[in-house]
């Protein structure tokens, strides 16, 4: 039997507050926060700036070469990982509602996705580190020692994001970001490499009538109360 890696993986559609809980748990544990979306966020970035045709798979593959994505902590609250693109700091590029959406198109791309897996997986080598996404606990860390899938309904989630970037000053449809994450939603859990699922040794969590501080001790009794039966 294979070794359990001491690694968290949070999984679940956009705008269940995996960002924020998975950055709690780690600084309250200690961990590396690992936001494998905001990977994908940066490659679609780099390929619109290029013009590269993300229906090419051959383009991509040719453009991954130059592509060096580096993660780094800018705080907390929204956008709380910065990422840099070739030494560039785009963390608030990739937070728009369409970085998302492209996000999605490219992260259904194998060639993406064996390039950011494989350095995921770098990052996750040593262990402490909380990782959120889609795939962290079925793909990305199938070894995972603990794993959670978070969910809310549509309405709730479209809600909290229109909440978002109206703090920051963008004026927004909530219609539209209702139809932009659930058709968001219908591409991740439908596409043909590694699908968002929850993997089967997962605790689900529904947060739509939760607030971050309850699930965030969800979680974290959930693990340690885990760690105290090993």
């Amino acid at each position: 039997m294979s070794e359990k890696q001491n690694v968290i993986t949070i999984d679940g559609p956009s705008g269940v507050g995996k960002s924020t809980i998975s950055r709690k748990i780690a600084d309250s544990l200690g961990f590396t926060y690992l936001d494998t979306g905001a990977m994908y966020r940066a490659v679609g970035l780099y390929l619109g700036r290029h013009n590269v045709d993300i229906a090419d798979e051959k383009a991509v593959y040719a453009a991954l070469a130059a592509i060096r994505i580096e993660l780094f902590t800018i705080g907390t609250g929204f956008g709380d990982v910065g990422v840099l693109l070739n030494g560039e700091d785009v963390s608030q590029e990739i937070r728009s509602p369409e970085a998302a959406m492209v996000a999605s198109q490219v992260s259904a791309i194998p060639a993406v996705r064996e390039k950011l897996t494989r350095l995921q997986r770098t990052i996750g080598e040593q262990g402490g580190v909380v990782a959120e996404g889609r795939d962290t606990g079925t793909v990305v860390f199938p070894l995972a020692k603990h794993k959670f899938f978070l969910d809310a309904r549509p309405e709730e989630r479209a809600r909290r994001r229109v909440l978002q970037l109206q703090a920051r000053g963008e004026v927004v449809d909530e219609k539209q970001i209702l139809a932009m994450t659930i058709e968001r939603d219908k591409n991740d859990r439908e596409r043909a490499i590694a699908p968002l699922k929850q993997a089967g040794d997962a605790l689900a969590i529904d947060t739509t009538t939760r607030d971050i501080e309850e699930v965030s001790r969800l979680v974290l009794e959930a693990v340690k109360g885990k760690q105290a039966k090993v």
